[in-house]
């Protein structure tokens, strides 16, 4: 199991635990729901609204004895007593809006259905035990904006032969089945329009948030307010209900990504219990991925998950112990994360300074300080902290990071929670002296197989833990998947210095594009760079030293297309067996089926000897351009390095492709795809280009100037519009391609000394779907 999924199963765990002492019949402590226009009660002023944790009696816990179940909760589940008739009239409410029998799910030591009459009403569900008048009222669900409606769906109805919705309130959900869909989705609708029509609900939390939002240049009546509401302030008693608001029941947010959740106010209250569970434990990495996991996974608990922070760190004893500073830390690693709502954020911030105030110059105002300057640069991660990361945050840390560059060597760069690709690439160049290169360079990542370009604004702490992750979860997986910096727009490569580390980098990755098969030259041209390459490397020819293998040093397409060349010329056509045609008799007989036995052992034994000989030609074919390599090595004897790079250099340069970043594409000749072959698409810093896989000259070249428009046309088409044709491409690498297309066009509105939004001559104007640029131009 990895460390990020052993996180959140530590979470779990902890949270789980909250409940396990908690009967079911416990009152919810009084952080209760109120309406947004109910006046606070006993008429006393925000300030005096307290609200305090449920006191607890032998006979398990009891609320405040002055405070009436009403006030302790507007949404409640009334039980009739048995032995008492009630006055209510299902006849006599003005206000019902639907009315009728319904099955209702009693469950018990088993499940099964009671027929009840129930009416809706502006302001609660009721049903009685009929529909006659001075009939008893057996129950009622008030209604609030934060009940929640689970309509009809055909699976229930496939397994019960009932229709079903579920009405979901405080404490209790009815579970109501009908024969008829109409009739189960006139209810729903009905009952979805009563809660929709409620007004919002709060929590004395929100309540409180505003009063300090209001008095927040007064620190005085800020103060006063946390004194005097416990529910604002550190408590070490569990809690019974969230901060804030949350609706009843779970609709779209039980599963998630294999992880198994409850509804949202039961996941805020377990949440509370495991941030109370960090005070405990030895090592709180695990416990706060776990938190920061179940917020990444249900954004709405966010908001909550701050207010509680904020309630800890609030009117502690002694806040700069360990134990209380761990709040501190998950505080930390939350702000470089998520960034709250608007009203929670600007309460966090108030916090904040109301701790700096209060307790100069130790940790806690240092981790203020350091939430705050958090808090302006924080966007929405991918993924939440690694451990490595959590571990630098809780000291206030940065952490190293490790970028490879083409040549030998790398680079150790410290990176924030916040760090971009574009503020990499700009330490990089000021690392590698190449703040006054002409030419563009970009982050990517990379693996063995694969490569692709980041996005400028992409935060590369996520990228760093995705590489962990995978590397956790697939320990066989690719070892090589690495962050790469290297030359991504090729806008002047002759005025590159030959003393330069830029010219390294285009040297290496010049023969990178080389050996993939990327840089279209003839064979011969291919041998003599590898025995360039392999003077540069080694030096002059020698036996003692290890040679790299030739995939290497030259394209393995074309010591494949001379091998299968070799053998079509060599191999007779009618080297197959063929295949014995026996009576239809005796198909089914046993000698048929030796018959056909042996035909299947002699296809496979052909198999086999086809490939032993085409592995032989590989290597043969493999051999024989070897030794014309190092035919050509020796007579490199002499040269010195930077004379070998040069040489290289100059002769790639004379191929068509040179500068061009190739594409592998399906092309489609008209619009209407009514023909279409496989070419590279090159895209340079002057024009787009076409050529046939393997040959040097391309079939098609369209300058920047003459393209109207670009973008995806779906998720795998990419259309160029030149003038009054519309060029469509098939391929994988759609986001790629325009990845680089935006930085051609943008550095070259940037030699125009023109802004970069401006429009280049030639009137081009891009697609709706243009893709952010990976980084910017030097």
């Amino acid at each position: 199991m990895s460390r990020q999924g052993s996180g959140w199963l530590c979470c779990r765990l902890a949270l789980l635990g909250g409940g396990c002492g908690r009967k079911e019949e416990e009152e919810e402590e009084s952080l209760e729901l109120r309406c947004k226009e109910e006046p606070t009660c006993n008429g006393r002023s925000p300030l005096e609204v307290t609200v305090c944790q449920p006191s607890c009696t032998a006979n398990g816990l009891k609320s405040p004895p002055d405070v009436p179940e009403e006030m302790r909760s507007l949404i409640t589940l009334k039980k009739a007593d048995p032995f008492e008739k009630s006055q209510a009239n299902p006849e006599r409410d003005s206000d019902i809006g639907v009315k009728g029998w319904l099955y209702q799910e009693v469950r018990g030591s088993w499940i099964w259905q009671r027929r009840h009459w129930f009416v809706l009403t502006r302001d609660s569900l009721d049903y009685y035990s009929n529909q006659e008048k001075g009939s008893r009222r057996l129950g009622s669900l008030v209604l609030t904006s934060l009940c929640s409606v689970i309509w009809p769906d055909k699976q229930t109805y496939k397994e019960t032969g009932y229709w079903s919705i579920t009405v979901y309130g405080r404490k209790h959900c009815y579970r109501l089945y009908t024969k008829h869909f109409n009739e189960a989705m006139h209810w729903a609708c009905t009952i979805q329009k009563v809660i929709d029509l409620k007004p919002p609900v709060e929590t004395p939390t929100q309540l409180l948030i505003r009063d300090i939002e209001k008095n927040k240049f007064d620190l005085e009546v800020v103060e006063q307010i946390c004194q005097q509401n416990p529910i604002l302030r550190y408590t070490q008693s569990p809690l019974y209900a969230p901060l804030l608001p949350f609706p009843y029941g779970g609709i779209d947010h039980n599963y998630h990504n294999g992880k198994s959740y409850s509804t949202l106010r039961e996941e805020a209250v377990r949440l509370f219990h495991s941030l109370q569970q960090l005070e405990a434990v030895q090592d709180p990495v695990a416990l706060i991925q776990g938190v920061l996991q179940t917020c990444l996974d249900l954004r709405p608990l966010r908001d909550e998950v701050y207010c509680q922070l904020v309630k800890q760190t609030t009117g502690t004893a002694a806040p700069n112990a360990p134990a209380y500073l761990r709040y501190w830390q998950l505080l930390t690693c939350m702000s470089c994360t998520f960034l709250p709502g608007m009203p929670v954020l600007s309460y966090l911030r108030i916090h904040l300074k109301r701790a700096q105030s209060q307790w100069p110059g130790t940790e806690v105002d240092n981790y203020a300080a350091f939430i705050w300057d958090a808090l302006e640069k924080t966007r929405c991660r991918e993924f939440v902290p690694s451990w490595e990361e959590i571990q630098v945050l809780m000291r206030r840390q940065e952490m190293l990071c490790t970028v490879h560059h083409p040549g030998p060597g790398s680079c150790q760069l410290p990176i924030s929670s916040h760090t971009t690709a574009d503020e990499l690439v700009m330490k990089m160049l000021e690392r590698l002296g190449l703040q006054e290169s002409r030419n563009t360079f970009a982050l990517f990542e990379r693996s063995a197989h694969w490569e692709r370009v980041i996005g400028g604004s992409t935060i590369i702490a996520d990228i760093v833990t995705r590489f962990q992750n995978v590397s956790a979860k697939e320990p066989d997986s690719d070892p090589q998947r690495r962050l790469y910096f290297k030359l991504y727009c090729f806008l002047d490569t002759e005025s590159v210095s030959a003393q330069s580390i830029e010219y390294i980098f285009l040297f290496e990755q010049c023969h990178e594009v080389m050996v993939r098969g990327h840089l279209p030259a003839s064979e011969e041209d291919l041998q003599a760079l590898a025995a360039l390459r392999l003077q540069t490397l080694i030096g002059d020819f020698t036996t003692h030293s290890p040679c790299p293998p030739l995939d290497e040093l030259f394209p393995s397409h074309v010591v494949e297309s001379r091998a299968l060349l070799t053998l079509k010329t060599s191999q007779p056509t009618s080297d197959a067996p063929a295949v014995p045609q026996g009576p239809q008799c005796f198909r089914g007989s046993f000698f048929s089926g030796t018959l056909w036995g042996h035909t299947a052992a002699a296809a496979h034994k052909q198999k086999a000897e086809q490939d032993q000989r085409w592995r032989g030609r590989l290597k043969e074919e493999g051999v024989l351009v070897m030794g014309a390599i190092m035919e050509r090595w020796k007579g490199l004897a002499g040269y010195s390095r930077q004379e070998s790079m040069a040489a290289y250099l100059r002769i790639a340069r004379r191929c068509p492709g040179f500068g061009c970043t190739l594409y592998d594409v399906d092309f489609y000749i008209s619009s209407t795809g009514s023909f279409c072959q496989k070419v590279w698409l090159g895209v340079a810093a002057q024009s787009l280009s076409l050529y046939r896989q393997g040959e040097a000259e391309a079939l098609e070249c369209v300058p920047y100037s003459q393209i109207c428009s670009y973008g995806a046309s779906d998720s795998s088409t990419f259309k160029v519009t030149a003038g009054d044709r519309d060029l469509l491409f098939e391929t994988s690498r759609l986001t790629d391609i325009t990845h680089l297309m935006n930085a051609y066009f943008r550095a070259a509105h940037q030699r125009q000394g023109q802004g970069p939004g401006a429009e280049i001559q030639g009137a081009l104007c891009h697609s709706s779907v243009v893709l952010e640029p990976p980084s910017q131009p030097v």
